[in-house]
């Protein structure tokens, strides 16, 4: 299985974010790493708002959210499919799961993943305290490691393990393009990857090629001085230019040319 990614894949203007909040990505224990990518933890403590926008990857997160002037709370949040967009003010925090894809339904297997998609579900039997309490970072991570413990950790089960690992090849093969040969090379019917997919992931095999191919460009206008777009759609696989600036528009919200000019350095 593929090393989880370190780096700040998916969030807009990633230099910003990270001049504004502390942001950290913490391992989980051990015997959760089948199933979890890593924990996400934010601190702020802001003289002005400020609205951060994430381009999801296709992942469910448990989250214990503290916002300045709410009760604390802890949700799921299923696969969102466009923009996620979280204005934060004045002091909060925010502790998270990050399953990979696929591995959320082995710790919830009375739905499938498509279930949660496009929701953000409260836990109202889940106290916060716990894990949103403590000032020392490394108890905030033992507190989530207990969380999950607690609920047991799952017995192996191949559907979600073939889910992981065809999720894992989409994002780092580039020669992954088309659901069809993805299907073909794993001895699978287009119908029954479909199925797959939406049991585990909760979005379609075609869903997660084309985030990925976002995330990519995003990531090379963030880290490129001058980016050659056209080499970039080709690189991704689009059968032209064009077709990589309609779709990084309709996620992103501007072309990528102008998001390029208009990042923080």
């Amino acid at each position: 299985m593929a090393t989880p990614r370190r780096d700040t894949r998916g969030i807009v203007d990633a230099a910003d974010f990270l001049a504004r909040v502390r942001f950290r990505r913490p391992e989980p224990a051990p015997a959760l790493r089948p199933y979890v990518e890593h924990y996400w933890l934010i601190d702020w403590d802001l003289t002005e708002p400020y609205v951060s926008h994430v381009v999801p990857h296709p992942a469910v997160h448990l989250v214990f959210q503290r916002f300045e002037g709410q009760e604390p709370f802890v949700e799921i949040a299923g696969v969102q499919q466009g923009l996620f967009t979280q204005k934060l003010e004045g002091r909060g925090r925010v502790c998270g799961v990050k399953f990979r894809p696929g591995g959320f339904r082995p710790f919830a297997p009375e739905h499938p993943a498509s279930h949660w998609t496009g929701r953000r579900v409260h836990l109202t039997g889940t106290d916060p305290a716990p894990v949103l309490d403590p000032a020392d970072e490394k108890a905030r991570v033992a507190a989530l490691n207990a969380h999950l413990l607690a609920a047991r950790v799952p017995r192996p089960e191949p559907q979600a393990d073939l889910a992981m690992s065809l999720v894992d090849r989409i994002r780092t093969d580039r020669a992954i393009r088309r659901v069809a040969d993805l299907a073909s090379d794993e001895g699978l019917s287009v119908r029954l990857l479909q199925r797959l997919f939406a049991a585990y992931v909760g979005v379609g095999p075609k869903w997660v090629i084309l985030r990925y191919r976002i995330h990519e460009a995003l990531e090379r206008a963030e880290a490129e001085e001058a980016v050659d777009w056209a080499s970039v759609a080709a690189d991704l696989g689009y059968a032209d230019q064009a077709h990589l600036v309609r779709d990084f528009t309709a996620t992103v919200g501007v072309p990528p040319a102008a998001y390029a000019r208009h990042r923080t350095p």
